[in-house]
């Protein structure tokens, strides 16, 4: 098994691979390129990520400054997809995103880990897991993912939540370690936040 099947195998490999860092640094490049964009930019900015990304389908914005191990090579976005600044995917393995997902400020979605071991970790190896997010979820601001997570479909998950454990569709989870606190209901059809009602307008669009 070579070094870039390892990687996605959740298998120890050592980063440091001179070849490796090499390709690595060329993705690097690009991704500073694309965070040197001007806001004016928007049309160059998409071409940019559909180079960058292994995948990424249309209307999607990321907001610079955008962080990722591989500058995205193994990041694969649906439609529509939102991010905010500061987005960090340490993108070691693939990560995949649903449509109509938003993505708050200071978010980091990280596939990489390294063993608890000392002696192994004194050495720089590291292992990385799949990340899944599905369709229609929400990321406030500042959450963190770890490796391995899927998150099913129109999940709310609260600002500054560190997600350790997968969690199910049409929930709204927070806190460190993430847990589920409800499920989305009928109460959401007619609140949008707080005591705030939504108006009959926004369900004729």
């Amino acid at each position: 098994m070579d070094i870039k099947e390892r990687m996605h195998s959740t298998k120890l490999y050592n980063p440091g691979d001179e070849e490796l860092l090499k390709e690595q640094n060329g993705y690097l490049d690009r991704l500073y390129d694309f965070n040197m964009t001007r806001p004016t930019e928007p049309e160059k900015r998409e071409a940019m990520l559909k180079e960058m990304f292994a995948e990424i389908g249309e209307g999607c914005y990321i907001e610079p400054p955008f962080h990722a191990n591989f500058g995205g090579k193994h990041v694969h976005f649906g439609s529509h997809i939102y991010a905010n600044f500061n987005l960090t995917m340490v993108d070691d393995t693939h990560i995949y995103v649903g449509d109509y997902t938003m993505i708050g400020p200071n978010v980091t979605i990280a596939t990489a880990g390294h063993p608890i071991n000392p002696e192994l970790r004194r050495k720089g190896y590291q292992y990385n897991a799949h990340i899944h997010i599905g369709k229609n979820c929400w990321l406030g601001a500042g959450v963190v993912v770890l490796p391995g997570i899927t998150i099913g479909d129109n999940v709310v998950v609260g600002a500054g939540s560190v997600v350790t454990k997968d969690l199910p569709s049409n929930v709204v989870a927070a806190g460190n370690p993430c847990k589920v606190l409800r499920e989305v209901s009928e109460h959401d059809r007619t609140y949008y936040f707080k005591d705030k009602k939504i108006e009959k307008e926004f369900f004729e669009e």
